[in-house]
């Protein structure tokens, strides 16, 4: 029954019209509703929501609900969840279009190639919510606060576009703290090993995931890290994907 749920959801969300993916990682070409292959990259905005407002990436978006959540908080906003399960984004999707969220969509491909499909400078704000924090010895690299990750944030983010990481993993966040402190690149703007121990800084903060929901019942401390990424300073390290790297300024 489980696998026969998870492709019904599949099947569903290639009906949507908020919804894109990205069947094969060698190609940055992108299927929309219907089967039908699309272009969006550099035209978001224009192409699929209709405006010109500002655009914010959720990734490792799970269910969507900062997409979601942030949606209905700001009409004026355009939101895209970026995950790699097609199950997942279902939820957030379904919810969007059962509510007639016009300024939510949804795109399932692999992060570590993610300006493939955004315009340099098209992004002005990424989210990156209770990602997989990858604690085994030799997956640093997988981490989305990586070197690899960085580049490709950079080249899809307005100068002086914001990151904000939140997370459940003690380990990833001291992680990612000291990491950003040998990462010339790196700018952080606030971090906090509890946000909720005192007054959340920014509003956003108090949209829960279903993860969070699970992990602070179990007693789990919240973090919470805003960082910028500096034009014209080299990042240290990342070897990306052969074929989708992005090339340093």
């Amino acid at each position: 029954m489980a696998t026969r749920n998870k492709l019904q959801k599949f099947a569903e969300i290639l009906q949507m019209p908020h919804v894109y993916e990205n069947f094969d990682p060698r190609s940055p070409e992108l299927i929309g509703a219907g089967g039908e292959a699309c272009e969006r990259k550099g035209n978001w905005a224009r192409a699929h929501f209709g405006n010109d407002n500002p655009i914010t990436l959720e990734l490792a978006c799970g269910r969507g609900e900062y997409t979601v959540d942030l949606a209905r908080q700001y009409p004026d906003r355009n939101f895209i969840g970026v995950d790699i399960k097609g199950a997942r984004i279902w939820k957030g999707a379904t919810i969007a279009q059962e509510e007639g969220l016009k300024n939510a969509a949804f795109l399932r491909t692999r992060i570590e190639i993610i300006a493939q499909f955004f315009g340099q400078g098209e992004i002005d704000e990424i989210w990156i919510t209770f990602p997989d924090p990858f604690l085994k010895k030799g997956k640093e690299n997988r981490r989305l606060t990586a070197a690899r990750y960085l580049k490709q944030y950079r080249h899809i983010l307005k100068e002086n576009g914001t990151i904000h990481l939140k997370t459940d993993s003690r380990d990833l966040y001291e992680w990612t703290q000291e990491t950003f402190a040998q990462q010339p690149a790196v700018k952080v703007l606030y971090h906090d090993h509890d946000i909720y121990s005192k007054p959340l800084p920014i509003p956003e903060l108090s949209t829960e995931t279903y993860y969070e929901k699970l992990h602070k019942g179990l007693g789990k401390t919240i973090t919470y890290t805003q960082f910028q990424l500096l034009p014209g300073v080299k990042i240290i390290g990342g070897k990306g994907i052969p074929g989708f790297e992005v090339e340093e300024e």
